[in-house]
């Protein structure tokens, strides 16, 4: 069995790059050596819509670039054999994600790349809540941005956003 990982982009948003983002959760999830039948779903909405999810799910009034919904994993003895291991949900509201490269200079692909990066390591159980936490989840993600030949120097700029 493989990764079954999913892409919703049903505003048709122009320039995302399916199998960058693809082989983007999949370097994290072969480096965190995650079970080959794990699934991922990323979903491209507009700011409104996160907006919404942020403050229903966060307390937070305001869009941001990227939210993580981790699933709730299925017991063993309800799992078929068949069956793939949900880690959950990636929401990125896109026209913020692109202004927000846009206005860093960054390339769009890398920063969306970043963004289900960051958020597949949160689905993972990694978290920036403290400083040891967020050095270990930095780390994990220079490695897999190392991998997909992605500069980390897009990553600080992140650091201070209101990201999930």
């Amino acid at each position: 069995m493989s990764h079954n990982i999913e892409i919703q982009n049903d505003s048709h948003y122009p320039d995302i790059d399916h199998a960058q983002l693809q082989k983007a959760i999949l370097t994290v999830l072969q480096q965190q050596e995650e079970a080959s039948d794990s699934g991922v779903t990323v979903v491209f909405t507009d700011d409104a819509r996160v907006r919404e999810l942020n403050k229903q799910h966060r307390g937070t009034d305001a869009p941001t670039d990227v939210l993580s919904f981790p699933a709730d994993p299925l017991p063993p003895e309800i799992m078929g054999e068949d069956d793939v291991a949900y880690l959950g949900d990636l929401i990125i509201a896109f026209p913020y994600t692109q202004a927000q490269a846009k206005r860093l200079g960054h390339d769009l692909g890398d920063t969306l790349a970043l963004l289900v990066i960051h958020g597949t390591l949160h689905l993972l159980g990694y978290d920036h809540d403290t400083p040891e936490n967020r050095a270990e989840m930095w780390s994990a993600q220079a490695i897999a941005l190392s991998a997909m030949g992605i500069s980390d120097v897009i990553v600080p700029a992140l650091e201070d956003a209101d990201h999930a």
